[in-house]
């Protein structure tokens, strides 16, 4: 079997118009680098199977009958791919030109290639701007903070689906982010480019959320950057498969739980855990919110 260039792995659960869309950015906008494809399903039932199978025969097709996680789904791919570098993609993601070969040969035309950890760039929305693409890894003044400002926030939007029924739009107070090129903390999992091999899989233990910060501290601790380049043009639809529109989505409840997850491993002083755990279980017990978090409860006083 021949040298494959890039193993591009999409996790799929029931976004079927989405990864349509996404795979056929890649097959067309892909070229003069070799790549695999291979979609990472947790039990769609929204037609993503037959989609796959009619419209790209040429896709790795992995059926996982339930919904693992995003770590546990990306690592079963990534233990079957045969590229030189991992390309993780979420599916709610098209990309606008040749980025695979962007990421690619950057990497192989580096001078000092081995002190690279990962890969990634600057996002784009429908509009052309600029989206959340990475951060300084979380610590403990935003890991204090944003359980306060769920709290506050989850609250507004229950007082106006119980007294006008709809949510006000905050679309107005939207973050507006700036083009950036270099070394970050950490990358977004959206588009994360890295090297084939043990440290390219994720922690299992974080269903949803944390992981790729996790991921890439182990890099930073390894010595290795984590870089935004120039060149890639990607769109991303951020939150495409689960909007809220109840008040509080299931996002933000494996947000919390990978948040108290992530703090025991990698944060040094875990005082404050009690205090942060006290926000978000107030606000679970909304009784608007507690129709979806009640069966949550025991895993996440558990974390």
């Amino acid at each position: 079997m021949s040298q494959i260039d890039v193993s591009v792995i999409i996790v799929n659960y029931n976004t079927k118009d989405l990864l349509q869309n996404c795979l056929r950015s890649i097959y067309e906008q892909t070229a003069s680098v070799t790549i695999e494809v291979l979609v990472s399903d947790n039990g769609s039932t929204d037609g993503s199977i037959e989609m796959i199978r009619q419209q790209f025969p040429q896709t790795i097709l992995l059926e996982n009958n339930a919904n693992l996680g995003f770590g546990k789904a990306n690592n079963i791919a990534a233990k079957q791919a045969h590229g030189k570098y991992i390309f993780y993609l979420n599916s709610d993601t098209e990309l606008k030109n040749n980025a695979i070969k962007y990421f690619f040969d950057y990497w192989e035309n580096a001078t000092e290639k081995n002190d690279i950890g990962a890969l990634g760039c600057n996002l784009l929305n429908r509009n052309g701007d600029y989206m959340h693409s990475f951060a300084e890894f979380p610590a403990y003044k935003k890991m204090i903070y944003e359980p306060i400002r769920f709290f506050v926030t989850a609250n507004i939007k229950c007082f106006f689906l119980l007294f006008f029924k709809q949510i006000p739009d905050f679309s107005s107070k939207i973050r507006h982010f700036e083009k950036y090129c270099g070394e970050v903390g950490y990358i977004t999992g959206a588009d994360l480019f890295l090297y084939n091999d043990e440290n390219a899989l994720f922690d299992e233990r974080y269903f949803m959320y944390y992981e790729e910060c996790d991921l890439e501290l182990r890099l930073a601790h390894l010595g290795k950057k984590r870089i935004v380049i120039d060149g890639p043009q990607i769109f991303h639809l951020e939150n495409g498969s689960d909007k809220n529109k109840k008040g509080y989505s299931y996002s933000s409840i494996f947000n919390e739980i990978s948040r108290i997850k992530y703090i025991r491993k990698n944060l040094r002083f875990q005082f404050f855990i009690p205090f942060v755990k006290f926000f978000v279980i107030l606000t679970w017990l909304h009784p608007i919110i507690f129709p979806k978090t009640r069966s949550y409860f025991a895993e996440y006083l558990n974390s």
